[in-house]
């Protein structure tokens, strides 16, 4: 799992969630409060799939951009995520990502948010496996 997170309040505007999009290769953004009790997670795709409907919903580039200071992170978000706890084993990741249309996972221990783990995260568990290549 990534420990050290990108997080945003739920106050966050979207313009806010953009820039921290494009100045970062991650795909999953957590919104949290306090002490970093999760609340939900935006997506990069949900995030552009919205700036898509908002560049529908216009012919010019200024009114988007208001809605990008009126939207916020709570608007954005899905809320009350699947999680999982430190202890959880990687095969019950791994049968969530299966089961699931979702690439991340928050990892949450005591309603405080320490990590998230990806799709990413796994196939990189995989790969450095030392049982990678060995078949019965």
């Amino acid at each position: 799992m990534t420990s050290k997170l990108v997080t945003v309040g739920p106050q966050a505007t979207a313009r806010t969630i953009k820039d921290i999009f494009d100045q970062h290769e991650f795909h999953h953004l957590p919104v949290v409060e306090g002490n970093e009790k999760l609340l939900g997670i935006i997506s990069k795709q949900d995030f552009y799939k919205v700036a898509y409907v908002l560049s529908l919903q216009t012919t010019g580039r200024t009114w988007s951009e208001k809605e990008y200071e009126v939207l916020t992170a709570r608007d954005l978000m899905t809320d009350h995520p699947l999680t999982l706890e430190p202890d959880d084993t990687i095969g019950l990741a791994a049968d969530i990502f299966l089961a699931n249309q979702f690439h991340a996972i928050p990892v949450v221990e005591d309603e405080r948010l320490i990590g998230l783990i990806t799709t990413h995260d796994l196939l990189m568990y995989s790969f450095n496996s030392p049982i990678v290549g060995e078949w019965p």
